[in-house]
């Protein structure tokens, strides 16, 4: 049991308004308020304002010698039980807001009662443990190609009203955030910002156990921004979060969102050319494509979570997939090689196609408006496969319709599973045989059978057609949305 320590009440003025301030420095028992900075505005009635140390406040710093000003990011918050004077709107709107406290102590001693307000609400920040140095990285392609001017207009002054060293830089072409993370010094930052594929960059370094230990912050400003909604509606924001690994023969990815085959990815690749639309893209082309509904051959194989054995059907033992270190100067040097999980003897299962879209996620919002896989957990070692074999269209559009609750589920024509590890060998569209699919991670194609549209195909990662694996490994990275 702790004790919820505060400061005497001060005669201030909050603002140019007469109030009377105390601020609470020490939490008490689990499930009571935090550090907070509390104040009443003289005239009786008048509702009792808050601050709390860790949600609202950035910094804080002194003018003069009697006025301490309080740097925060404030919103509405109607869970409290005090009435927030700190809210910028309703919701969960926030903005930048100064509080200016002039302290009033009497007999002389307003400088040093500022000062001792100051350095206490200095040391309970430190002790929040937020990060004193950023790597941040935009994509200055993503979304409706504004993340420079949100990051100029919005982040960048939060960052440093909360005295933060930022070091920001913008990629330049596709990969370039993972080459940069690849060879990131990390005695100059304690976190890095920006797209979940700098986990790519990551774990090809030869130190990525000590490298993964780094938060990877996501600022959303793109078009999905399926793991800063997931953080944000699920778990808080820092979270350790499962990497799966994505193997085809020596070739190997790593994915912390999804991978997609069938009309998901169609969707969502193919709109890239409606990208000016912003996130209504996805809605346009989704339609266009259930009017033109394409299936797909091809098989899965998956070994199921506990509670799940009894989808699909059995199958024959199915061999592992590694990827051996490789021979560097003379020497075998060793990025991540995935997790060490043995399958041979599992309980593996199958489906057959053809598949209208074959959907595997690690964390449950996929954007901003779906929840792809509600049962989702951000560090539960498991992956939750979403599949459906065949659905009529007018099912199909109700179907994706259902997605912003996550119950499409619960349809008699989607097949929703756990899984530990799961293989698809992907085939040809039914309709053309000569055309293949577009195998898509974390928004990024990795695979594309002939005939699709974009990019050549001998410039992906992996081949189309030859069996592909995922693997997960649980809790193996930390992901962290700033708020």
């Amino acid at each position: 049991m702790g004790d919820h320590r505060a400061t005497p009440t001060a005669k201030v003025r909050v603002n140019g308004a007469p109030a009377e301030a105390t601020l609470f420095v020490c939490a008490e028992p689990a499930g009571a308020r935090g550090p907070e900075l509390r104040w009443r505005r003289d005239g009786g009635g008048a509702a009792e304002c808050v601050l709390s140390l860790d949600e609202d406040v950035l910094g804080v710093e002194i003018w003069g010698k009697d006025q301490v000003v309080v740097k925060a990011f404030v919103a509405a918050d109607a869970a409290r039980s005090s009435v927030s004077c700190a809210t910028g709107g309703g919701g969960r709107r926030r903005r930048r807001r100064d509080f200016v406290f002039e302290i009033a102590a009497g007999d002389g001693e307003d400088a040093a009662a500022a000062a001792a307000w100051v350095d206490t609400m200095r040391n309970c920040l430190d002790s929040l443990g937020r990060p004193k140095r950023l790597f941040i990285l935009v994509n200055p392609f993503g979304g409706k190609k504004c993340a420079r001017k949100i990051y100029e207009a919005e982040i960048r002054p939060l960052f440093e009203a909360a005295g933060v060293n930022v070091t920001m830089q913008e990629t330049q072409y596709q990969g370039h955030a993972q080459e940069m993370a690849s060879s990131l010094d990390l005695s100059q930052t304690s976190v890095q910002i920006h797209s979940t594929r700098v986990v790519n960059g990551i774990l090809q370094r030869i130190d990525w156990e000590e490298a993964i230990k780094l938060p990877i912050g996501v600022v959303p400003a793109g078009t999905g921004n399926g793991m800063a909604k997931s953080l944000m509606h699920y778990a808080g924001h820092r979270q350790s979060l499962d990497v799966c690994t994505i193997l085809q023969g020596a070739k190997k990815f790593f994915s912390v969102l999804h991978m997609t085959w069938g009309l998901v990815a169609d969707i969502d690749i193919e709109s890239e050319k409606y990208r000016w639309m912003g996130s209504a893209r996805f809605d346009f082309y989704a339609l266009v494509r259930i009017m033109n509904l394409r299936k797909y051959y091809g098989s899965i194989r998956f070994v199921p979570a506990p509670g799940y054995e009894s989808y699909g059907y059995p199958v024959k033992q199915v061999d592992n997939c590694t990827v051996e270190c490789q021979e560097q100067n003379g020497k075998f040097v060793c990025s991540y090689q995935g997790p060490l999980v043995e399958f041979q003897g599992s309980n593996w299962r199958s489906l057959d196609g053809p598949f209208v879209s074959v959907w595997i996620n690690n964390v449950p919002w996929a954007a901003e408006s779906i929840m792809a896989a509600p049962g989702a957990k951000f560090s539960d070692g498991y992956m939750d496969a979403i599949i459906v074999r065949d659905c009529p269209k007018a099912d199909l559009l109700a179907l994706l319709m259902k997605m912003s609750d996550g119950s499409h589920v619960k349809s008699p024509y989607v097949t929703y599973l756990k899984v530990r590890c799961f293989r698809l060998s992907p085939g040809q569209l039914v309709e053309n045989p000569k055309r293949g699919g577009i195998i898509d991670v974390d928004g990024e194609v990795i695979s594309r059978g002939e005939g699709t549209y974009g990019k050549s195909q001998n410039q992906d990662v992996m081949g189309y057609g030859p069996s592909i694996q995922m693997t997960v490994h649980q809790s193996l990275a930390t992901v962290y949305c700033p708020r």
